[in-house]
C-alpha cells in the first residue's frame, strides 16, 4: 500500500486529465463528445501498445536494483525511450488518415470528421507520453513514486484550465472545440515529460541517465523489445476489447455511443486504482525475482489480490447505489437528450458492476507475471480471452440475440473473466516458481 498508493493517485490523476476532456466536450457539443470517445479510445490503444516498452523497464530495473546494477537500469531505460519514440513516429504517420479510418469502421460522417481532427493533432502527444512512461517506470522501480503523483496533479489543473480556454474560447482565446482539447493534451504531456526528466536526472545523478542518449545499445534494445513487445500486445488485446465495444456501440447509434463513453469513463477511473496497485505488485515481484525469493513473491501476490478484492467491493457499492448521479455529472443540464442519455448510461453502469472483480483479477495476474518477466504466454492467453471469446460474445449478445448495448457489456464480462482465470492459473501454477528455478544473477 505504501508503495502503491502514490502510483494509484498518479494513475487516477492521469486518467482524470482525459476525463476532463470528455466532460468539457460533453458540455460543449454532443457530437464532439461522441467523437472524443471513439478517437480517445484509438489514441489510448496506440499509447498502451507503445507503453509496453516503458512497462518492461519496471521489472527489469527492479531486478537490477535488487542486484546493485545501476548500469543495466540506465541501459534498459534509455532503450525504452528509443523504442517509444520509434513507435510514436509510426503512429503519427498513420493518423494522418484518421478520418477515413473512422469512416471505414462504421462511424457517422460527423463523428468521423471530428474524431479525425482530434487524432491528427493529439497523436503528436505520443512522443512525450511514451518517453515519460518509461521514466515513470524507471523511478517507480526504485521506490520514487510520490513525485509522480504531484506532477500529475499539477498537470490535471493545467489541463482543465487550457481546456476551458481553448475549447470554449474564454478570456479572448480562440474557440477551437475538439481541436482545443487536442492541443491542450499535447501541451500537458510535454510539460509532464520535462518535469519528470529533470527530476530523474537530478535525483539520481550517478546513473547519468541522459548522457549520450543518442548512442545505440542494441543488446539492451533487444532485451526491452523482447519483454516489452508482448506487454504492449497484451495491453492492446485488452484495450482493443473496449475499443471494439465502442465501435460496435457506434453502429447502434450516436446517443448510445455517448452514453457508453460516459459509462466507460466511470469504470476506467475506478480501474486506475488497480493500475496503480498493479504497478506496485510488479515492482515487488521484480525485486523478489531479482533476489530469487519465492516466499516473498508469494506473499506480495496474496497482498495484491486481497487489496484488489477489497477495492472491488467498494466500487460495486458505489455503482449500484448512485448510477444516475454519476452519469449526470457528464451531461449538460440543458442537453435536449439528457433523459435518454441518463436512461442508457444508468443501465451500463449497473452492468459494469458485474466485471469489477474479474477485471481487477486479470490485471493483478498480469502485473505479477510481468514482475517475473513472463510475458509471452500471457500475451496469447489475453488474445484468446479478449478477441477469440470476448469480442465475438459481445457481438453475438448485442446483435443476433438483440440485447443491444447491454449485450456488449455482458460480452466484455465474459472475456475479462476468462482472462482472469487463465492468467491466474499461469502465475500460481507455473510462473511463481520461476524465482526458485532461475539461475543466480551475476552482479
Amino acid at each position: 500500500m505504501v508503495l502503491g498508493l502514490p502510483l494509484v493517485g498518479s494513475s487516477v490523476a492521469a486518467f482524470l486529465i482525459h476525463m476532463t476532456d470528455i466532460v468539457m466536450l460533453g458540455w460543449y457539443d454532443l457530437t464532439a463528445l461522441a467523437a472524443a470517445v471513439i478517437a480517445g479510445s484509438i489514441w489510448f490503444t496506440m499509447f498502451i501498445v507503445g507503453a509496453g516498452f516503458g512497462h518492461a523497464v519496471m521489472p527489469m530495473v527492479a531486478e537490477a536494483v535488487a542486484n546493485g546494477d545501476t548500469t543495466r537500469a540506465r541501459r534498459v531505460t534509455r532503450m525504452a525511450i528509443w523504442l517509444g519514440t520509434m513507435f510514436a513516429a509510426v503512429c503519427i504517420v498513420a493518423m494522418q488518415w484518421a478520418e477515413p479510418l473512422l469512416l471505414a469502421i462504421g462511424q457517422t460522417d460527423d463523428v468521423a470528421r471530428e474524431g479525425g481532427v482530434y487524432l491528427r493533432i493529439a497523436v503528436w502527444g505520443l512522443l512525450p507520453a511514451l518517453a515519460q512512461n518509461a521514466l515513470r517506470s524507471y523511478l517507480g522501480a526504485q521506490g520514487l513514486t510520490a513525485v509522480q503523483l504531484w506532477v500529475t496533479l499539477i498537470a490535471l489543473g493545467l489541463n482543465a484550465g487550457l481546456n476551458w480556454l481553448l475549447i470554449f474560447g474564454n478570456l479572448g482565446a480562440p474557440e477551437l472545440g475538439i481541436r482545443g482539447a487536442a492541443i491542450a493534451s499535447i501541451t500537458i504531456q510535454a510539460v509532464q515529460m520535462a518535469i519528470i526528466a529533470v527530476y530523474a536526472d537530478r535525483k539520481l545523478p550517478e546513473v547519468k541517465l541522459f548522457q549520450r542518449l543518442w548512442n545505440s545499445d542494441w543488446e539492451a534494445f533487444g532485451q526491452v523489445f523482447r519483454l516489452g513487445g508482448p506487454i504492449g500486445l497484451t495491453s492492446f488485446a485488452e484495450s482493443g476489447l473496449f475499443t471494439a465495444s465502442s465501435i460496435m456501440m457506434g453502429w447502434i447509434g450516436e446517443l448510445q455511443l455517448a452514453a457508453h463513453g460516459i459509462a466507460l469513463q466511470l469504470v476506467s477511473v475506478m480501474f486506475m486504482f488497480h493500475v496503480g496497485m498493479s504497478q506496485a505488485a510488479t515492482i515487488r515481484a521484480g525485486g523478489a525475482y531479482g533476489r530469487r525469493d519465492e516466499e516473498e513473491l508469494r506473499r506480495g501476490a496474496i497482498a495484491a489480490y486481497a487489496i484488489a478484492v477489497g477495492f472491488g467491493i467498494v466500487v460495486v457499492a458505489v455503482f449500484v447505489s448512485m448510477p444516475g448521479l454519476l452519469i449526470s455529472l457528464f451531461i449538460d443540464p440543458d442537453e435536449p437528450q439528457r433523459e435518454a442519455l441518463l436512461q442508457i448510461g444508468v443501465t451500463l453502469v449497473l452492468l459494469s458492476a458485474l466485471f469489477q472483480f474479474v477485471d481487477s483479477g486479470q490485471i493483478v495476474a498480469l502485473s505479477l507475471l510481468r514482475g517475473v518477466q513472463d510475458t509471452t504466454v500471457p500475451m496469447w492467453m489475453a488474445i484468446v480471452s479478449y478477441w477469440i471469446v470476448g469480442v465475438p460474445a459481445s457481438y453475438a449478445l448485442a446483435f443476433p440475440l438483440g440485447l443491444g448495448g447491454a449485450g456488449l457489456w455482458l460480452g466484455l464480462t465474459v472475456g475479462l473473466a476468462l482472462a482472469a482465470g487463465l492468467l491466474g492459473w499461469r502465475f500460481w501454477g507455473h510462473s511463481v516458481r520461476i524465482a526458485r528455478a532461475a539461475a543466480p544473477v551475476a552482479v
